[in-house]
């Protein structure tokens, strides 16, 4: 990771905090071209239209099929505030999106909800890599995961 994906994650951070002040679960996201301009931005969806393929991953997946080609697709970058879920890595696949970069794993997201003694997600955790192999992906960023459980931590009212 340099400097430009730090800042994007940065970015990425800011928008799970917006939606965190929106009453929703703190994820944010951002599609990055290949030369560097900002696509599209989103954050979590699901509690304020209950509706929970609203994360920002799959949103980006969908704008991005809409969008751009299948070779501007490939050479774009995802930025995530955490790493995919099976659904968005698969949609990630599926559209043939490039590069992940996520500042804290679905792993480290376990471990802090079992620690909140929150219940985990309906679906299994599994890396980005089990549900699409041939995906590039950079992550965790240490300095921002720990900004990422303070707002998972305050999702569930323990801050």
């Amino acid at each position: 990771m340099n400097e430009t994906d730090l800042r994007h994650l940065r970015r990425c951070a800011e928008l799970a905090a917006e939606a965190l002040a929106a009453g929703d679960e703190p994820f944010g996201s951002l599609l990055v071209s290949a030369d560097g301009v900002v696509l599209l931005e989103d954050h979590n969806h699901v509690v304020a239209t209950g509706d929970h393929t609203r994360h920002p991953e799959f949103e980006i997946a969908r704008w991005a099929a809409a969008h751009l080609t299948p070779a501007e697709r490939a050479a774009a970058t995802v930025y995530t505030s955490g790493e995919h879920c099976p659904m968005c890595a698969a949609a990630h696949g599926w559209v043939g999106l490039g590069r992940i970069v996520y500042a804290s794993s679905s792993e480290q997201l376990g471990q802090w909800l079992a620690e909140m003694g929150v219940a985990g997600p309906p679906v299994r955790p599994l890396g980005i890599r089990e549900v699409v192999p041939d995906a590039v992906v950079d992550g965790p960023a240490p300095d921002l995961a720990a900004q990422i459980r303070t707002l998972h931590r305050r999702f569930h009212g323990l801050t």
